[in-house]
């Protein structure tokens, strides 16, 4: 249902090369006294202050409150120490032929422009202040990111039946449900003031404005469009318009009490959605917004056996993932290590703060 997107949120460009890793191979000597563009130096090679500057501004987004000097710092400093684990890793990818080739980079845009017309598209790289070879250039380090992580880390991962047989076996509660639960997806609009976070950076004016979006979008449900990318586009829930609009499960006595949300979900079908549903403040009793709810999957209560093929695939995912992350921490520390870093912006503060 989700289709991937690198527009999401407001770092997410800055996400790109917050990547951690490091190289085994270090050049000797550092710079004394280097450049003044210069903030670091990974292996001889500089990381330069206005590509700092430029990932720092964009996590900071659009927030109209400024950081205090001293959290500034801390961010640059956050933002420079990604950066410098990016390039140890880039370095270190190349070496094994690992970098990312012209069509992997040009598959990716492609899928991206998929998502939108071309205006759309231009106006987003606008919006987020960077250019088409900015974006190329972010896509390119992280396919690079994960080629070489499939092979350093991703291949070695083997989770057996056994171990899936010996997790239910310790955490069987964990899999008695207690009462019946709804998977549900929301495309959620607002008629109040609040900063777009949707793909399309866009966001209902007032109740009007509200009640004409949330009929806009049901008719682009009703005309075939996947419930995930309408709410992706164009749902202002900020907590799930980046996961398709999916909320996870809920159960069932969390849903009754919201009565005409519950009567109509429950009458649904998987992959069915209800009607626009006005969503009410609970202490003013004021419409806020508008809704709609898909219905993913309901399950019933009882206990669930591992011979359950969901089961058996969370268990695997949980066991996969504790494990990535595992070796993955091992992995970036055995190679920054292995490289020759030199943190001039670091040098700066701690000088500035001895005056």
């Amino acid at each position: 249902m989700q289709e991937e997107s690198f527009f999401p949120a407001r770092h997410r460009f800055a996400g790109f090369v917050l990547c951690c890793g490091a190289l085994l191979t270090a050049v000797a000597g550092c710079h004394s006294s280097p450049a003044p563009d210069v903030v670091a130096t990974v292996n001889g090679k500089d990381i330069l202050r206005a590509d700092l500057e430029k990932y720092y501004k964009a996590q900071l987004g659009d927030n109209p409150q400024q950081p205090t000097p001293e959290q500034a710092n801390i961010d640059r400093l956050n933002t420079l120490h990604g950066m410098i684990d990016d390039e140890i890793l880039q370095q270190y990818a190349a070496k094994f032929n690992l970098t990312a080739s012209d069509e992997d980079v040009s598959a990716k845009v492609t899928d991206m422009k998929a998502l939108h017309t071309q205006e759309e598209f231009d106006k987003l790289l606008k919006q987020r202040n960077v250019t088409l070879d900015d974006l190329k250039r972010d896509i390119r380090r992280e396919l690079t990111k994960t080629k070489l992580l499939n092979k350093e880390i991703e291949s070695k991962i083997n989770v057996t039946d056994a171990e899936i047989a010996s997790y239910y076996n310790s955490h069987k509660s964990e899999f008695n449900v207690i009462e019946p639960r709804y998977r549900i997806a929301r495309i959620a609009v607002t008629s109040t003031p609040s900063q777009a976070t949707n793909l399309q950076n866009n966001k209902a004016s007032g109740d009007a404005d509200a009640k004409k979006k949330i009929q806009a979008l049901y008719a682009k449900l009703e005309n075939g469009e996947d419930f995930g990318s309408v709410a992706m586009n164009y749902s202002e829930d900020k907590a799930t318009n980046s996961s398709a609009g999916d909320m996870g499960f809920v159960y069932e006595s969390q849903l009754r009490p919201m009565t005409e949300v519950y009567n109509a979900i429950s009458k649904l079908k998987p992959g069915q959605f209800t009607d626009a549903i006005p969503a009410v403040d609970p202490e003013s009793h004021r419409i806020v917004g508008y809704a709609i709810y898909q219905l993913v999957s309901k399950e019933p209560a009882g206990q669930r056996e591992l011979s359950d093929p969901r089961v058996q695939q969370y268990i695997h995912q949980q066991l996969h993932d504790s494990r990535t992350q595992v070796l993955r921490n091992a992995y970036y520390e055995k190679l920054r290590d292995d490289a020759k870093i030199h943190n001039y912006l670091a040098d700066q503060i701690l000088k500035e703060g001895e005056k």
